[in-house]
């Protein structure tokens, strides 16, 4: 969390599903010189450090994070993908929270049947445990879509690791006591299913934004734009473009703070 000034609003930053809150360790080392405020990056229910949930839905989720949040100042969303649909949720005001504006990045708009079929598959499945933390890494990336965008002992990468010994928790990083590793992603997240994006953009009470790399294959430009008249689309990045290069989402928070910051 960046230093407080709560005399601006709060940055809040919501990661994808199967990542953590230090995917955006990126962005947190450019935004003391440009968010004119604090911010936060809370690890999403079962992610991460975070408590897992007895089922998976945008609205539960959603409610988990708004008790993470305050009610008495104003809050900015920036959200990735699953984070950008939970950002488009609370923008509803249904939560509580105050919200000035949300930016959803990367988010899925069309789901095919037999991708919501896959993901329930998936969520059924029991938790694998690894028996080398090169294996857990590997797959760790693999479920957040980090693959080839950061370091083995990244923060982003030991967030989402926890090791085990006879079956119980033991600690996150790299201590392992003659067990195995796994996830810390609950994946019955996998089953959290299809956003209704027209319903969100329809019911937010607040400035909201679409955003997507040029080249996302989740969130192509064409898809965005039947929702919104003016996605921002970020020349040559994927659908990581946070990790990618996090200070092409500098002039996108400035634009929204200031408009925030005009509205009063």
């Amino acid at each position: 969390m960046g230093d407080t000034h709560d005399d601006g609003p709060l940055l809040v930053l919501l990661h994808g599903l199967g990542a953590t809150g230090a995917v955006w360790d990126g962005l947190d080392e450019l935004l003391p010189a440009h968010w004119p405020g604090d911010w936060m990056a809370p690890d999403l229910p079962g992610h991460g450090a975070a408590e897992h949930l007895p089922r998976y839905t945008f609205g539960g989720m959603a409610a988990a994070v708004a008790d993470r949040l305050p009610t008495d100042r104003s809050v900015v969303l920036l959200g990735h993908s699953l984070g950008g649909v939970l950002a488009l949720t609370l923008a509803s005001g249904w939560f509580g929270v105050p919200v000035a504006a949300a930016i959803g990045l990367g988010v899925k708009v069309r789901w095919a049947p037999a991708e919501l079929a896959k993901a329930a598959a998936l969520a059924a499945k029991p938790a694998r445990e690894f028996d080398t933390r090169a294996e857990a890494v590997d797959r760790h990336l693999k479920v957040s879509g980090l693959l080839g965008l950061v370091a083995e002992d990244s923060r982003a990468v030991r967030t989402g690791l926890v090791a085990t010994n006879g079956g119980g928790l033991v600690a996150t990083d790299y201590v392992h006591a003659d067990g195995g590793w796994r996830l810390a992603f609950d994946q019955r997240a996998f089953a959290v299913g299809a956003p209704d994006l027209p319903g969100l953009l329809a019911t937010a009470k607040c400035r909201t934004v679409l955003a997507a790399g040029e080249h996302d294959p989740m969130s192509p430009a064409e898809h965005l734009r039947a929702l919104l008249d003016d996605p921002v689309i970020l020349p040559g990045r994927g659908h990581n473009a946070h990790v990618e290069a996090p200070a092409d989402l500098l002039p996108l928070l400035s634009d929204v703070h200031a408009e925030v910051v005009a509205r009063g």
